[in-house]
């Protein structure tokens, strides 16, 4: 049996994705129901979403436009005549018998997404198109029980599907994508991101060739995957399962099938066999009529498109001169991104802010699991803070290990109000330093010869003393260099 090394030289991996994003929208894509999550079963529904005989469908607006808000932070084009299709199968929890989708007239076609893994190989990940239509209610099967019991309120909540091409080659490039998936529907505000919940869900189509070859393989579909580690897991798994057929001489064996992820054992297996397409009968929606985006339309989402991840990277990059990894860091949520960009609005020490930011602020609402917007200090506090170590009138530490926390205590006072009432305030004045360096020396004259003598490393001693007699609000920079000055003559 191959190692994974040995068969990822051997055989090529070939993955597509197809990404459900439930939209945050407060009403379901053809009807006034609720679309909120956690309610009793059976309650956000109706007539409509129950398909009663004599209802119709009415379309969503908003659906439309966070779809052309994703299909804008994909670069993809955006369809100017779009038209609804239904998309008929069974399921038990769709009560219409249909799903209503787009078929030819996806409302955006094309378009990447950009992607760099964490091992620092970046590609592009091209899609084939984004439509949206609209979620089947759940089947619910309880422990011991015989019975499937149905929960229709996800019936009719509003979905864009993202499909990209089969261009990924590696497990950790599928991780990358889905991770920036996840950050832009979220900087856009338009789905919660939340795998565990199932507003974000992920089908991955895995297939193997040898290198060189040019024909796809064939293909096989994972379902039920509720984080994007295990959608790297289950492609791991997947290529090695195929590998193993090939290997065996069993490569004619491998069907086209749909098969569950088991996220306790990292293994597949099989649900459904997919030997021939499935006809769905795709037709015209006939109940709503097409949809026209236009110009004006679609420059007035343009307009209110809120600043998007890379181009905050880029920024935080070209423009404060913050290495790649603190942009990363700044920019993996919208939050905190925006609270970065107004403490940079008050400081010009944007590596000082950064500093401040990805330590003792992030680390602070990482203890209380806390989102930025309930951090209790304003941007202007932290960037008063800076600001007196710029000014020598105090040291890092003295401003992380008490000031801060002072001030995470009593957040209406300003940082120099609260370093002054804590007697922090650093003197480094030649009045307050001269006579503790001289005290100093003239206390340990056998220790100022042996420095004289080459023995360098006292001038920590002589520091530590000069700063002890401070109170500690002295600058030590500058108690280094008198220090050394009053040694050296």
């Amino acid at each position: 049996m191959l190692t994974y090394e040995q068969a990822r030289q051997k055989y090529e991996l070939v993955v597509g994705l197809e990404v459900h994003a439930q939209m945050l929208t407060q009403s379901k894509a053809y009807s006034s129901d609720s679309t909120e999550y956690g309610s009793m079963p059976n309650t956000n529904i109706s007539v409509i979403t129950l398909a009663h005989p004599g209802t119709l469908p009415k379309f969503n607006k908003k659906v439309a436009e966070f779809a052309i808000k994703m299909g804008l932070a994909c670069h993809c084009n955006i369809s100017e005549y779009n038209v609804f299709d239904r998309k008929n199968y069974f399921y038990p929890d769709l009560p219409k018998g249909y799903q209503i989708t787009q078929d030819k007239t996806p409302i955006c076609r094309g378009g990447y997404v950009p992607v760099k893994t964490k091992n620092g190989v970046e590609s592009q990940v091209r899609l084939n198109r984004i439509h949206m239509e609209e979620d089947a209610g759940k089947s619910m099967h309880l422990a011991e029980e015989i019975e499937t019991l149905v929960d229709l309120n996800r019936a009719g909540v509003p979905l864009i599907e993202i499909v990209t091409e089969p261009d990924i080659r590696e497990p950790e490039e599928a991780y990358a994508y889905l991770t920036e998936i996840r950050k832009l529907v979220r900087y856009l505000e338009i789905c919660d991101g939340n795998m565990e919940e199932g507003s974000l869900r992920c089908d991955a189509n895995i297939s193997i060739r040898l290198h060189g070859e040019t024909k796809y393989g064939r293909k096989v579909e994972v379902k039920n995957m509720n984080s994007i580690r295990n959608v790297q897991r289950a492609i791991e798994h997947e290529f090695m399962r195929q590998v193993e057929l090939f290997e065996n001489g069993l490569g004619d064996t491998l069907v086209s099938e749909t098969r569950m992820f088991d996220a306790t054992n990292g293994q597949t297996y099989s649900l459904r066999s997919k030997e021939a397409l499935n006809d769905y009968r795709y037709f015209p929606e006939p109940d709503l009529q097409p949809f026209i985006i236009t110009q004006d339309y679609l420059n007035s989402i343009k307009t209110a498109m809120p600043p998007l991840p890379n181009f905050l990277k880029e920024k935080f990059m070209n423009t404060y001169g913050l290495p790649e990894y603190d942009a990363l860091v700044l920019t993996d949520t919208k939050e905190i991104a925006l609270w970065f960009e107004e403490l940079c609005s008050q400081t010009t020490n944007y590596k000082a802010a950064s500093n401040w930011m990805m330590g003792s602020v992030k680390s602070y609402l990482n203890e209380l699991n806390l989102p930025i917007a309930q951090f209790p200090l304003q941007p202007s506090q932290i960037a008063e803070i800076i600001g007196l170590i710029e000014q020598n009138k105090l040291s890092f530490s003295t401003a992380s290990q008490k000031l801060f926390p002072a001030l995470l205590d009593n957040p209406k006072t300003t940082a120099t109000e609260m370093a002054k009432k804590l007697d922090l305030l650093q003197d480094s004045s030649d009045d307050l330093i001269m006579p503790l360096i001289a005290a100093t020396l003239a206390k340990y004259p056998d220790k100022v010869q042996e420095y004289k003598n080459g023995k360098k490393g006292l001038l920590g001693l002589f520091v530590g003393e000069v700063m002890k007699g401070s109170k500690g609000k002295a600058d030590p920079k500058k108690v280094n260099e008198l220090v050394l000055a009053a040694l050296e003559k």
